[in-house]
């Protein structure tokens, strides 16, 4: 197996060939990774929810797999679902009193970023802001995203 992944995978950080081997690891547990050659090792770069709940953390294992029982996905496109509608009734809870309509949930941090920017730039096109309506900031530029080529280059 090891073999297979060294010749047919390509890792983050490695190079092409990947003349060092990847570290296999056949369990975690709370900070731990077992390894296939029975070392015991700390992950100390971690990542996910396993840098602040640790690996195979009982609580959310079982929630995974109670909603996996369920239903695994949903695409939230005019659908919803239990789920959510308690994320949203919790975040109302632990939010300012203000803050009571439009959540909007996304996946990551980066697609958060970029649903804020467009968010922002549909307040202002409803207001009628024409002037307000472009983001051609130096960090969108650098990124070459879609978006920067698509908002950025109509403004030049």
């Amino acid at each position: 197996m090891n073999q297979f992944d060294q010749n047919n995978l390509w890792h983050p950080y490695a190079k092409i060939p990947n003349t060092i081997s990847s570290h296999h690891v056949i369990s975690a547990e709370g900070v731990y990774l077992n390894l296939d050659n029975g070392k015991k090792v700390i992950d100390g770069m971690s990542s996910w929810w396993s840098v602040i709940h640790g690996y195979n953390n009982q609580r959310l294992n079982e929630a995974i797999k109670t909603q996996l029982d369920q239903m695994s996905h949903v695409m939230f496109g005019g659908l919803t679902h239990e789920p959510a509608i308690k994320l949203g009734q919790k975040l109302i809870e632990i939010t300012p009193k203000e803050l009571t309509k439009v959540f909007f949930f996304a996946y990551s941090g980066s697609i958060s970023v970029e649903l804020a920017l467009k968010m922002a730039l549909q307040y202002w096109h409803q207001k009628g802001e024409k002037k307000q309506n472009k983001i051609c900031h130096p960090f969108w530029r650098l990124s070459r995203r879609y978006f920067w080529r698509n908002e950025c280059l109509r403004s030049r």
